[in-house]
């Protein structure tokens, strides 16, 4: 078996930074060694303290003022914020556009002198790959998945009650799902399989810096199966009548991985093995502290290099930090070291879990190992 069936991630994940410059329609073109076209953009303002903006082409981008941004810090519904969102998903990147809001309209995406991060995956074009429609157990969803990169857009009508699943349609069962309610406003929920010993029971919130607690509702206390995601009888995943989003990951060989850790608690701390050099990292504090989830990644980077110092909190609107303590994170060539003692990444005996994408793997798919940057 290869060691990887994907030698190039950026046709598949990609970062790209910019500076805005008040346009109201600005394309924003991708760096990375493949032409990526986007279906889920995560966009954060840098300098300025302002919300995330989260849209994807199973719901659509927007020309009009109003789009269908949420934003991973609010429970808000959709839109979650008027201040810009993306106009367009483009062959090598995407077109944002000024929202409604009088008082800053681009804020959010294009304010001039303000910097801006953002994160793609890419699927399958907006396309659905799979439909189901409601029969007994089953809600009817559209789903837009891509089994190479292990990522799926599932879209779906909540009918109340318990023991309801939807379709994910990555094949084998994924190990992170985050999902949000469209058209009710409920926190952003979060499975991770590492999470603790009953992930299907013990969720997060995305929107939230709390330690995981039981919310047997949100999942039916069941875990994903290799088809399916169930759903419980609540309002944050299965209100009658109420519209919803999910995301769904599985690891990917040399692409993609999720795990978790035990800190250490010294500057000394632990080496996690992902199987490449992380192009994106997420982190949370699961047990023993309520921490912010935090995002380093391989653009974000203070003088090019080791440590990365650049981290942003999914569940505020703060700023990019880049300072020196608590954020010293190494990428590796075949994943990432924590070089801090604090609480936010390396708590003595407090439990991790992480999210991890490849800027290129450790092995080539023909045995080559790859050089680190």
């Amino acid at each position: 078996m290869a060691y990887t069936t994907i030698d190039d991630p950026s046709a598949y994940f990609q970062t790209v930074l910019w500076t805005g410059d008040d346009q109201t329609d600005r394309a924003i073109t991708n760096t990375g060694n493949s032409d990526l076209q986007p279906d889920l953009v995560w966009i954060k303002s840098r300098n300025d303290t302002y919300d995330h903006v989260v849209v994807d082409s199973s719901r659509g981008a927007s020309t009009s003022t109003t789009g269908k941004q949420l934003s991973t810090n609010l429970a808000d519904t959709e839109p979650s914020n008027t201040n810009g969102h993306v106009k367009s998903f483009n062959s090598d990147g995407f077109n944002v556009r000024s929202g409604s809001s009088g008082g800053n309209p681009l804020v959010g995406v294009n304010k001039n002198n303000i910097t801006y991060v953002a994160w793609q995956w890419k699927v399958n074009g907006g396309t659905a790959t799979t439909s189901q429609s409601e029969s007994g157990s089953n809600i009817a969803c559209s789903v837009q998945a891509n089994t190479t990169s292990g990522f799926s857009i599932i879209t779906y009508t909540g009918t109340g009650g318990s023991g309801h699943t939807i379709l994910h349609g990555l094949g084998s069962a994924p190990q992170v799902v985050i999902a949000k309610g469209r058209s009710v406003g409920n926190h952003w929920r979060v499975y991770h399989k590492a999470n603790t010993s009953q992930p299907e029971t013990d969720s997060l919130k995305f929107n939230d810096n709390d330690a995981t607690a039981d919310h047997s509702g949100w999942w039916d206390d069941t875990a994903p199966s290799s088809t399916e995601i169930a759903l419980g009888n609540d309002d944050n995943t299965n209100e009658d009548g109420s519209t919803y989003v999910a995301y769904a990951w599985k690891a990917i060989k040399g692409f993609s991985k999720f795990g978790g850790y035990k800190g250490n608690g010294n500057n000394d701390g632990p080496l996690i093995y992902t199987g490449f050099k992380p192009a994106m990292l997420i982190i949370k504090c699961n047990v023993g502290h309520g921490e912010s989830w935090h995002i380093w990644d391989n653009k974000r980077v203070l003088l090019g290099g080791n440590p990365n110092q650049a981290a942003v909190s999914p569940n505020t609107t703060g700023q990019d930090t880049q300072s020196s303590t608590p954020y010293n994170i190494d990428f590796l060539s075949n994943g990432f070291k924590i070089r801090e003692d604090h609480d936010i990444t390396n708590g003595d005996g407090d439990n991790y879990i992480y999210m991890a994408w490849a800027e290129n793997p450790f092995v080539s798919s023909e045995g080559i190992p790859t050089t680190a940057a």
